[in-house]
C-alpha cells in the first residue's frame, strides 16, 4: 500500500452553510473508502480529555466499516479521574506511545480534537517515518501544524464528540443498542460533549442536536459511574497549592504550583477551574512543571475565564508566542485554554536546590509575560 497522498482530494475549506457541512459528510466518507483496508493510527493530544477520547473511538467504529484497522495512540498520562474511570468502565483501548513503537506498519494519520500540535513528539515520529496525515477533525483554533487530505475544523460546535455524532448519524450504518460497541461510543461521546461544553452551559444547536441522537443509545448507568468518581487525594493538593500561590490582579488570577507529577497533570485544569469561582474573578491560569518517566519537563498551564470579551486561544498566543519551528506553544476555544512550553536543556537534575532555581526562572518569566499582557507594571501582592 502506498503511503502517499495522491489520488485523494485535499479539502481545505471553511465550513459556511448547510450545503458545505453536508458535502464535508460526503467528503469524509469518501476519504474513508480511498483508503479501505489500510491501518491508519488515530493520535490524540499528549494528555487526552474524554472529547478526544471519546472521538478517537467513534472514528474507530466508522473505520471499521471500510476495513481499516485502527490503532489510538498518546504521549503522556490520563490521570483526571474521569478520565482513567472513562476507558476502564467502557473497555477502551488506548496505547501510550513511549518512543519505540514501528510506525512504519500504517498507511496513514488521523488526528481527532487536536490538529498536531499537543502531540509534537508523535507528529516528529509520523514524519520521519513518511506516514501522511490523511485526517483532521477538531473544533479548536486552527493551526498550521499539519496539512492533511481532509480536515473538519469547526469553531462553532463545542466539542469534537459532537462532529462525531453527525458523522454517526449520517452513517450508512445506523447505531444499534443491541451492539455494545455503538453503546459504548455513543456513551463516551456523551460524555464528552458534556465535559467540554461546562455540562452543557456552553453547549449550541449542534451540540444538543448530537446529545438527542445519542440519548437513544448511551448507557445512563455507565456515565453516572464515569461522574461520579471523586477528586483524588493529590488534586486536592494541587488545587490547595494554587490557592495558597496564587495572585490576583486585574480580575485575573494567577497561580503557579511547581513541580507536579505526570500522573496528577490533569490537576492542572481542576485547579484553574476552582480559582475561577472566586468573587471579582474572571480569568483564572494555573501552571506547573510536569515531569515524565524519562525526565523531559514540560510547562503546562490551563487557562480558564468567563469573561466574553477575552479570547483565550488570542491569549496565549500572544503571551507565550512561537517556537523556533514557528508554531505556537499553545491555544484555545471560547472559556478555556492551555499552554505547554518544554523545560528543553535544563530538563531533569533532581537536587533540590536546582529544582527551586529553575521553578523560580520559569515562574517569574510565566508572569512577567502574563502581566505585562494585562498591563500590570509590578508583581501584585499575593492574596
Amino acid at each position: 500500500m502506498t503511503k502517499s497522498n495522491e489520488g485523494v482530494n485535499r479539502v481545505d475549506s471553511e465550513i459556511k452553510n448547510e450545503k458545505s457541512i453536508s458535502d464535508y459528510y460526503e467528503i469524509f466518507f469518501k476519504v474513508l473508502e480511498d483508503h479501505q483496508g489500510e491501518k491508519h493510527v488515530i493520535v490524540l493530544q499528549n494528555y487526552p480529555d474524554p472529547d478526544a477520547i471519546a472521538s478517537s473511538c467513534a472514528h474507530r467504529l466508522l473505520s471499521s466499516g471500510f476495513n481499516i484497522e485502527t490503532d489510538i495512540i498518546y504521549s503522556g498520562k490520563i490521570s483526571h479521574q474521569q478520565n482513567i474511570a472513562m476507558v476502564r468502565l467502557l473497555g477502551i483501548e488506548l496505547i501510550n506511545y513511549d518512543g519505540t513503537m514501528d510506525l512504519s506498519q500504517y498507511q496513514g494519520a488521523v488526528f481527532v480534537d487536536n490538529q498536531g500540535t499537543a502531540c509534537e513528539e508523535i507528529v516528529t515520529a509520523l514524519n520521519a517515518a513518511e506516514i501522511p496525515p490523511i485526517i483532521v477533525v477538531d473544533h479548536h483554533e486552527p493551526q498550521d501544524r499539519i496539512n492533511p487530505q481532509f480536515k473538519d475544523i469547526r469553531k462553532n460546535v463545542g466539542a469534537t464528540s459532537t462532529i462525531y455524532s453527525e458523522y454517526l448519524e449520517r452513517w450508512k450504518s445506523p447505531l444499534d443498542k443491541s451492539y455494545k460497541e455503538h453503546v459504548v461510543v455513543a456513551t463516551a461521546l456523551f460524555h464528552g460533549i458534556l465535559t467540554d461544553t461546562g455540562e452543557f452551559i456552553q453547549a449550541g444547536s449542534q451540540d444538543f442536536n448530537a446529545l438527542r441522537f445519542l440519548s437513544n443509545f448511551r448507557d445512563a448507568d455507565l456515565l453516572e459511574k464515569i461522574m461520579s468518581q471523586s477528586r483524588s487525594k493529590q488534586t486536592m493538593e494541587v488545587i490547595h497549592t494554587a490557592l495558597g500561590e496564587r495572585t490576583v490582579a486585574e480580575s485575573f488570577s494567577i497561580a503557579g504550583i511547581g513541580f507536579i507529577r505526570a500522573e496528577d497533570r490533569d490537576a492542572i485544569p481542576q485547579a484553574a477551574d476552582f480559582l475561577l469561582t472566586e468573587e471579582n474573578v474572571h480569568t483564572a491560569i494555573v501552571y506547573g512543571i510536569v515531569s515524565s518517566d524519562n525526565s523531559e519537563e514540560r510547562v503546562i498551564g490551563s487557562l480558564r475565564t468567563s469573561k466574553l470579551t477575552l479570547d483565550p486561544d488570542q491569549f496565549i498566543k500572544e503571551v507565550f508566542g512561537k517556537n523556533v519551528r514557528g508554531y505556537y506553544f499553545g491555544g484555545g476555544r471560547p472559556t478555556a485554554g492551555g499552554f505547554e512550553i518544554p523545560v528543553g536543556f535544563l530538563s531533569g537534575g533532581q537536587a533540590e536546590e536546582f529544582q527551586d532555581i529553575k521553578w523560580q526562572v520559569f515562574d517569574k518569566q510565566i508572569k512577567l509575560k502574563i502581566f505585562n499582557k494585562i498591563g500590570v507594571d509590578n508583581k501584585p501582592n499575593e492574596s
